[in-house]
């Protein structure tokens, strides 16, 4: 799957046989343009294949269309996962690249793309055409288009409000961009969504329902649980108990806020969200996307951490697990310090994020279960109740708070002991240690529910670093929040690792929590938390020597320490022999 040295598209041979073979495991990390048609597809598309001598393989579909090929609308091309790549890369086109899907050349144009990479237009250009074969207008463009796409599909909003809510500049730029993309015109694109049986939201034109593609396997369970345990009242909520069936949390975007709740389904996330302000849809979708891990290639992973004999029971018991990310740098900083300050994260966290955090109340509110659920239909289903009596144990009064005693030792972020040999984080935890195949095996269905979701519970943002710098916080807290407000201190997706690491340590941040914000932030794989006890404890227990071992697990050591904090916490729960 993906490669760490030659990019995928290159080897044509090989992209030609995953067309041939229709795998999806492909989709997203390149794209098949065929000469004799003028179209360009996801290599999984169930059209007929073209001859080899007819087509033609991109990087991007920014790259087919520069080429002057349109997107398949049978397949279509951008509803897919994201390609790997860009998290595996740390050099500047990756960076660009999660800095455009983040809607950053919509917000503040190229000059302010080339700005926060440090780099000159020019240098910019040169670089982005030569690595992905399109400049950053036009891969900002096919963003646009991507999210033009959604709202035109996914909500009854009027075209007009689609254009500049997608960040087209005009309403004659948008109907040319559908046009050169699609080869059909916006009515025409929802006309044909709505023969495909997808309606609109029908209620408030900030609410939409959306699924977000995944790379199988899939260990849902275990990345939601991952957020579930640390989460903080008001700013997230999570339901169930052993086995997180749901998850969402508040959002501070470019143009205001978000709200989401996220439920698994067999081949998709179920995404149920609701902006103050949609021209933040692609910014919420890429961040979301980021949050869970959904664009990671489990694959090209499992290949190498299964290639060690000490890992390879773990691999296939749980397959597909994920590397948290995260929504907002400033966020993950802070609240990773906080736990390293106090002796859990929530008794200090959420005392100060209801206090200081802003609320969601001016915002478009949650969206309740029987505005858009209907059988048959694309929409969310939300749980707004335990799905078995397992779950119980987590009501809806104590969303967002503790995890049950069985996972206390998963949830406990710093105790004095633990502090002086290194910081631990909240690990993910697995609902079993048997072998799951798929996400379809494992996920009980969320059923509809008559009373309120749980995203009801979604009021506050978390605050930002000036009110965090004037609160009562410990010297590196403040220090650190002082950093983030006057800008000595930069945190976001297109940082360079190696220099992110620098500034963090200039901060005054120690080395245990700067991997654990690189890893977060930026989605890097290849950062092992050594100082981790969870993940000491679990190289332990398997006679492994991290300093040797993590050389074979290049470049997907990240995913290799999550495996590690698992077996610790299975250990504990005496799931796993």
């Amino acid at each position: 799957m993906a490669s760490t040295s030659t990019p995928v598209w290159r080897d044509t041979e090989r992209c030609y046989r995953a067309v041939t073979a229709r795998d999806q495991r492909f989709d997203g990390q390149f794209i098949m343009a065929v000469r004799t048609t003028g179209i360009y597809c996801r290599p999984s598309c169930p059209a007929l294949t073209p001859k080899a001598q007819n087509v033609r393989f991109y990087p991007t579909s920014a790259a087919a269309q520069a080429g002057g090929y349109r997107a398949c609308r049978r397949c279509l091309p951008d509803a897919v996962p994201g390609s790997p790549h860009w998290n595996v890369r740390a050099d500047l086109a990756a960076r660009a690249m999660r800095l455009i899907s983040d809607g950053l050349v919509e917000r503040d144009g190229v000059p302010g793309l080339a700005r926060r990479l440090g780099y000159s237009e020019r240098q910019l250009g040169r670089v982005l055409t030569a690595e992905l074969g399109a400049g950053p207008l036009a891969l900002a463009r096919a963003h646009r288009a991507h999210s033009a796409r959604l709202l035109i599909e996914m909500s009854q909003l009027p075209l007009t409000d689609v254009a500049f809510a997608a960040g087209f500049s005009s309403v004659r730029q948008f109907n040319e961009t559908i046009r050169e993309v699609f080869a059909t015109t916006p009515s025409q694109l929802r006309a044909a969504s709505l023969r495909r049986g997808r309606r609109g939201e029908p209620s408030t034109a900030t609410r939409l329902s959306l699924r977000l593609p995944f790379r199988a396997p899939f260990d849902v369970h275990g990345v939601l649980r991952y957020h579930a345990s640390g989460a903080l009242r008001g700013i997230e909520a999570f339901e169930g108990g052993a086995t997180v069936v749901g998850y969402g949390r508040t959002l501070r975007l470019p143009h205001g806020a978000g709200v989401f709740w996220t439920c698994p389904q067999p081949d998709h996330v179920r995404c149920d969200l609701a902006l103050t302000d949609l021209r933040d849809l692609g910014s919420a979708v890429t961040r979301i996307r980021r949050l869970l891990d959904l664009d990671a290639d489990p694959e090209a992973v499992a290949r190498v951490l299964a290639a060690d004999p000490a890992l390879a029971p773990l691999v296939t018991a749980t397959p597909g697990v994920r590397v948290p990310g995260a929504v907002d740098g400033s966020e993950v900083l802070l609240r990773t310090l906080l736990g390293n300050s106090a002796a859990r994260l929530v008794h200090l966290g959420e005392p100060l994020s209801l206090h200081l955090g802003e609320p969601t109340s001016d915002g478009p509110g949650p969206t309740r279960a029987g505005d858009s659920v209907r059988p048959g239909s694309d929409s969310p289903v939300l749980c707004s109740e335990p799905t078995s009596p397992h779950l119980h144990e987590l009501s809806s009064a104590r969303l967002g708070g503790p995890l049950p005693a069985e996972a206390a030792h998963s949830t406990e972020p710093d105790s004095p002991s633990s502090v002086e040999s290194g910081p631990s984080f909240p690990v993910a935890v697995s609902g079993a240690a048997a072998p799951r195949a798929a996400v379809s095996e494992s996920v009980p269905p969320c059923a509809r529910r008559s009373s309120e979701p749980p995203m009801d519970t979604l009021t506050t943002l978390f605050p930002t670093p000036e009110a965090v710098a004037d609160a009562d916080v410990t010297p590196l807290v403040r220090k650190a929040a002082t950093a983030l407000a006057d800008g000595r201190l930069d945190l976001h997706v297109g940082r360079d690792p190696d220099e992110l690491r620098d500034d963090l340590l200039a901060t005054g941040v120690d080395p245990a929590t700067t991997a654990y914000v690189v890893m977060r932030l930026l989605g890097s794989p290849d950062v092992l938390l050594s100082a981790d006890p969870a993940v000491r404890q679990g190289a332990d227990a398997l006679g492994i020597d991290l300093a040797t071992s993590a050389r074979a697990w290049r470049p997907w050591s990240s995913y290799a320490g999550m495996y590690l904090r698992t077996l610790a916490v299975q250990a504990v729960r005496g799931e796993f022999s």
